[in-house]
């Protein structure tokens, strides 16, 4: 530990938040004051460059507004204690803040030192104090390198952005990236055109029981029905025909459990699982790691560190969840070895899989302590695990084909031998159909041909997990960058949500064509795969990072300085004349882009000040009324949906609108979740009930007199 400083005593562990500083302080004795951060102390100031680009990028720090009282008390602390340990996240991120402590408390106390665990458990926190290092300037260089780049791109290009088009605006690296995916796949769907095709199933019966097969081939050969004239060709040729089962196939196949949850699939699984947003996934996860108050136990972290790009999981760990395993379930259930996992390429292997810290500690003992959505998390994360160190699930697959004449159908089947480790995660089982017991030559009823007509549909707009998938394999930002790169994008109203779909507005495409055509390099995957494998080598001692920046910095400057020039004005590009009238003035008003989405201002200002939301479409409660977007009270519970009569119509609904009006009655369409029949276009109007399938594209635009954008107007 060092040595002692004269008439000093205990040792003072610096962590970076509250919560974690309880947890930990249950497991150091007296001896030790805990004390936390509140995150980042010192960092650059928001008002300016703050950077030096001609002495060596060097960066300005200060002491962040509010933190000042922070750290004076830090400094008395550090002041009377024998030693300080920094316990900051085992990130970049947390070497950062630690090694800004540590010159901030230099003066004060001569033994600092760095310590670091990738779960807040006793055994973890006490073998940490035990193992003190000096800090890991290779990790604090990559980190103030990207935060350097960062700073550099968004602080050119925000400005041009306000100043050529609107106040509020920014760029970033990983930022624009992202947009522009989102952006490039909007234009695939604006630019499909769909193709017909029609399918063919064949209800059969054999020996009592009823089945299904589809058509797969005609004369041997794959075959594809493109319209009605074909499939009535085929109907007519099959009218009254049984079919023969040419041949059986059975074979077994065996599926494999999933890795342990890495950031990126953790965010992909709750989402597509659980329906969470990515920096809802990440603020659940950090409490979880954090530690929650168990009841007889107190403040006690779940789960092992939540950005981590590694399946890697300690031996400890795999000897505890095989214990588990063997004791809970049959002997089957356990490999004779246990299951290891490849990292994907370019992993930092830094930390573990993210795990919880005590496998016997399951959901459902501590349900009664965590939140419904806390409980989700971890309940995801302990069954990933513990399914990780489990045997396959084997299953017998049965494929029939049969023929009719000059067709081939075929009949798929399948049945589970050996649960394996769905047996634990009964969400992740395969689908099962029954087939009844056929051999070659025997003879099938048809009951009955069913013919459906279809279209191509275009790729599907990107969610959360897709674009965190797409971003991960491309090599675009890490596990940290993810959930704020998308929570900026929704900020900034370059996208919007509908259900789970992110939808980019008008103003992120026009943003979006700005960087395409005046920074392309920045918003090139390539270059920003390039880009985030340099920042590794830096943090591998590869790589100087004032020579990287350099290498960037001349480039960007020219590009900065041509766009500043060739960039034509655009203020005022997004505003459309309505022909609603102002109440105040008589004036027409005009649709204008705010912070948080389009309004209604009148086009008499400075004189007339009146502005109000955006009408959105008839409302379907009363006569007269329209349906707005309002927030509640300090932005607690979301946005939702209300009538402009209120509180005369009391019309309130949380269900995103569709932008459409309803056929039948004129009213505006909602999007609704029906609970197992997906997503439709609903008109809550109780004396309509209209409903259709969300994609129909015979549904009107509505009619309220606003030329409506797609799906740029606010939509929650």
């Amino acid at each position: 530990m060092g040595k002692q400083n004269n008439n000093k005593t205990g040792t003072l562990v610096i962590v970076e938040s509250p919560s974690k500083a309880k947890t930990i302080n249950k497991y150091l004795g007296s001896d030790y004051i805990i004390s936390s951060s509140v995150g980042h102390i010192i960092d650059l100031p928001k008002s300016r460059l703050a950077i030096d680009v001609e002495n060596n990028f060097k960066p300005e720090y200060i002491t962040i507004r509010g933190k000042a009282k922070i750290l004076n008390e830090l400094k008395k602390q550090a002041s009377s204690a024998s030693h300080v340990l920094l316990a900051t996240d085992p990130d970049r991120e947390g070497e950062a803040i630690s090694w800004h402590l540590s010159n901030a408390l230099a003066d004060r106390n001569s033994d600092i030192k760095r310590i670091e665990f990738n779960e807040i458990t006793e055994h973890a926190v006490k073998e940490a104090v035990l193992h003190p290092r000096e800090i890991n300037i290779n990790l604090v260089n990559a980190q103030q390198a990207r935060r350097i780049l960062d700073r550099i791109v968004g602080y050119y290009i925000s400005p041009i952005l306000w100043k050529k088009v609107k106040k509020g605006l920014s760029a970033g690296r990983v930022q624009s990236v992202a947009l522009k995916v989102i952006c490039d796949r909007e234009r695939e769907i604006d630019n499909f055109n769909p193709d017909e095709y029609w399918t063919l199933d064949a209800e059969l019966i054999h020996e009592g029981t009823t089945f299904r097969a589809q058509l797969a081939a005609y004369r041997n050969e794959k075959i594809r029905i493109r319209n009605k004239n074909e499939i009535d060709a085929a109907l007519e040729y099959l009218k009254g025909r049984s079919m023969t089962v040419k041949d059986v196939k059975v074979q077994e196949r065996r599926r494999k459990p999933g890795a342990p949850f890495i950031t990126s699939r953790l965010q992909q699984d709750a989402a597509n699982r659980l329906g969470f947003t990515s920096q809802k996934t990440m603020i659940i996860a950090q409490q979880l790691y954090e530690g929650i108050d168990i009841h007889g136990e107190g403040p006690t972290g779940l789960i092992t560190y939540m950005r981590t790009d590694s399946a890697r999981v300690s031996d400890t760990a795999i000897r505890s969840v095989r214990d588990f395993i063997n004791e809970h379930y049959r002997g089957e259930y356990l490999p004779e070895k246990p299951n290891y996992y490849a990292n994907k390429k370019g992993a930092q292997d830094a930390h573990e899989a993210i795990r919880p810290t005590d496998v016997f500690r399951t959901p459902e003992s501590i349900r009664g302590d965590l939140t419904r959505d806390q409980y989700k998390l971890y309940d995801l994360i302990w069954k990933r695990f513990v399914t990780s160190q489990m045997n396959p699930e084997v299953s017998e697959v049965t494929t029939v084909n049969l023929e009719a004449g000059d067709y081939l159908f075929r009949a798929n089947g399948s049945r589970v031998l050996f649960k394996g480790f769905t047996a634990v995660d009964k969400s992740d089982k395969s689908e099962r159909t029954s087939l009844p017991r056929l051999a070659p030559g025997d003879q099938v009823a048809v009951a009955q041909f069913l013919p459906e007509q279809h279209f191509t549909a275009p790729p599907p707009r990107y969610n959360d997990a897709s674009l965190v998938k797409f971003l991960e394999e491309s090599g675009i930002g890490r596990p940290s960058t993810y959930a704020p790169t998308i929570n900026t994008l929704v900020k900034r109203y370059y996208v919007t949500r509908s259900g789970k779909q992110l939808i980019p507005t008008v103003l992120g495409k026009l943003v979006d064509d700005i960087m395409e055509k005046h920074f392309s390099s920045l918003v090139s995957i390539d270059f920003t795969a390039n880009m985030e494998d340099r920042l590794d080598h830096i943090e591998d001692a590869k790589t100087d990072w004032v020579g990287m920046l350099s290498e960037f910095y001349a480039p960007f400057k020219h590009a900065v300085d041509q766009a500043e020039t060739n960039i034509e004005e655009m203020k005022g590009i997004l505003d459309e004349k309505t022909d609603i009238t102002c109440e105040q003035c008589g004036r027409n008003m005009v649709k204008k882009l705010g912070k948080y989405g389009f309004f209604l201002a009148c086009t008499g200002f400075p004189e007339c000040r009146n502005s109000k939301p955006l009408p959105l479409g008839k409302c379907p409660r009363c006569e007269g009324g329209d349906v707005i977007k309002r927030s509640s009270k300090k932005g607690k519970g979301g946005a939702f949906y209300a009538c402009t009569n209120y509180p005369t119509c009391e019309f309130f609904t949380r269900d995103n609108p569709a932008e459409k009006a309803c056929p039948r009655c004129g009213r505006l369409l909602f999007k609704k979740v029906i609970k197992g029949k997906g997503e439709k276009l609903t008109c809550l109007n109780e004396s309509c009930g209209y409903q259709v399938e969300l994609l129909d594209e015979t549904v009107p635009a509505n009619g309220n007199g606003l030329n409506n954008n797609g799906s740029e107007q606010q939509d929650g």
